[in-house]
Order: C-alpha cells, then structure tokens, then sequence
C-alpha cells in the first residue's frame, strides 16, 4: 500500500489548504475596516481584527510551508527552483511598486510649476523644494542610515556565506549582526521622523516624501522580522548547505530593500533637497 503511494517525480503536489481562503477573508476585514475608519463611518478595531487575522493566517501558512521542507522533505529541486522564479517575480513587482512612488516624486521635483499643494490649492513656487520646506540634511542621518544598510547587506551575505560552507556559527553571528542593524536603522528613521519640519498632509514634498520612504521602512521592518525568522530557524537545526531557500529569500528581500535606500538617499535625500535650507 505504501509502494502505490510513493512518489516517482520530483514535484510537490500541495495539500489542501483552508489558508488562502481565511487570509482573503481577513485581508478585506483589513482593508475595508481601513477604509472605513479613515472616514470616520467604523472603529479602527474592525481594521484591527483584520490585522491580527491576516498576521496569525501568514504565520500558520508559513509553519505548514516549514513543515513540508524540514520534515516532510517535499521541497525538492525541482520545487526549489520554482520557488526562486516565484521569489524573482515578486521582487519585479515591488520594483514597480517603488518605481510608482518615485513617479510621483519626479513628476512634482522636475515640473514645480504644475505640482499642486492639494490642501491649500496653491503651487510650489516655481521651485523644488516648495516655498517653505526645510528640508534634511542628507549628510547626517540619512547619511548614517544608508552606512548601516550597507553594512547590514554586508553581514547578511557573510552569513549566508557561512551556511552554504557548512559553518553555522558564523551565519549565526552574521544574522544577529545583520537584525540588529535593521533595528537601529528602523529606530534612527522613526527619531528621523520625529524631527521633520514638514508634515505628511499640506504640501506635495510632505506627501512623496514620506510615502516612498515610509514604505521602505515598512519593507525594512518585514525583512528584519523575516531574517529573525531564519536566525530562530538556525538555532532550531533548520537549512543546510544545499537547502536554505527561505534564508536564501529572506536575503534577496533584503538585498532588493539596499538597493531601494540607495535610490532614495540618492534622488530624495540629496538630489531632491539641493538648494532648500537644512
């Protein structure tokens, strides 16, 4: 009987799941509740309760998915390769996701005669920045968070160095230093933040500003709580030197969101402040 059952191919045939349709459910709960609440017409629990939803659903589907690679051994090869044009194929998506954010910035940077402040129905000036706006210093923090994405990425390949030659130690040391600089990046943004002398609402360089770069802090967020993932993995005796997909894409994540920073700091923090008081 266990002979009609075994598997001649090298691709997995899923089990059935009830995840992607509970996390349909909560991901409407979520958006909807938002909607909503930012109308004043529902408490932000219904946008609450869709959260919470949508997270435990993400964390139970990801235990099944472990559960099938660890121990199930169902991620073969073949399945692995798939994986990683999967992988390839969201982060193009999120290319295009930023690449929507700097649209918006461009279009207000390079043509400040048409950029409109919305909230007050007035023009730039004629200049970017607007009237007004002072802006960051790029030399300071912005220059300072971009050294420790920098060196995030470098100990993040260190460790993944170390797994594919069998030396868990180091990749374990690598990953510790790699979250903890996520962190600190995190936390000097939000100091970042607190400190800004413009505001979200009221002015076109407010409103780009904080979308593309306040995305990127929730991108490097993720990507900090995926890398803790794969460093509790690790003391927990998963990956090996040819079976690590979800460390492996864990770092390509956080690769991609280096890059973005390099962007931003480049056209938003520097380019795009040139010429406004500090």
């Amino acid at each position: 009987m266990a002979e009609a059952h075994a598997r001649h191919h090298d691709y997995h045939i899923v089990d059935p799941s009830p995840w992607p349709a509970v996390v349909s459910v909560f991901a409407f709960v979520l958006a909807a509740g938002a909607v909503f609440w930012m109308h004043g017409q529902l408490t932000s629990l219904v946008m609450i309760v869709g959260l919470i939803g949508v997270i435990y659903t993400m964390c139970v589907w990801w235990r099944d998915i472990i559960r099938e690679a660890e121990h199930q051994h169902a991620h073969t090869p073949v399945v692995q390769l798939h994986y990683r044009y999967g992988m390839i194929l969201f982060i193009a998506s999120e290319v295009m996701f930023f690449v929507a954010w700097f649209w918006a910035f461009f279009d207000a940077a390079l043509f400040p005669g048409e950029a409109i402040n919305y909230a007050r129905a007035e023009f730039t000036g004629g200049h970017w920045p607007p009237n007004g706006i002072e802006t960051f210093n790029p030399w300071h923090l912005p220059l300072l968070n971009t050294l420790i994405l920098l060196t995030s990425g470098t100990t993040l390949t260190w460790a993944h160095h170390a797994l594919v030659h069998g030396d868990r130690d180091s990749a374990k040391w690598g990953l510790w230093l790699t979250v903890g600089l996520g962190v600190m990046f995190s936390m000097l943004q939000a100091y970042e933040y607190s400190h800004a002398e413009f505001a979200f609402s009221g002015n076109i360089y407010g409103a780009t500003f904080f979308m593309a770069t306040g995305f990127h802090g929730f991108h490097v967020i993720v990507g900090t709580l995926f890398l803790a993932v794969c460093l509790g993995r690790l003391y927990a005796g998963h990956f090996s030197p040819t079976h690590h997909f979800g460390f492996e894409a864990a770092a390509w994540y956080w690769h991609f969101v280096d890059v973005v920073w390099l962007f931003l700091f480049t056209f938003i923090y520097v380019w795009g402040s040139s010429g406004a008081p500090h």
